[in-house]
């Protein structure tokens, strides 16, 4: 199955925000994680869904997301990049 990566504009925000040594280790990890074949064995799904279903832990930061369906084409749109101590805030 092929994957894709969308990020909102707050997402897009966040990620500009970054030092650009975070913004590469963040863009590294995040193109590892839609190149595998599942990559929600790498996510961890979250109890309160108010700031979204999923999230990928990046070292001290977390990127939390959604997936949409589109017949075979699965997209996982990022909605916010953050220090893991302001992500849930």
């Amino acid at each position: 199955m092929k994957y894709k990566l969308q990020l909102t504009k707050k997402a897009k925000n966040d990620f500009r925000a970054l030092e650009r040594d975070t913004q590469k280790k963040i863009a590294k990890k995040l193109k590892f994680y839609i190149s595998n074949n599942s990559p929600l064995k790498h996510a961890k799904k979250l109890k309160d869904n108010r700031f979204g279903m999923y999230r990928f832990r990046i070292g001290d930061y977390r990127a939390i997301f959604d997936i949409d369906n589109q017949g075979n084409i699965t997209i996982l749109i990022i909605l916010r990049i953050k220090h893991r101590r302001n992500v849930y805030l």
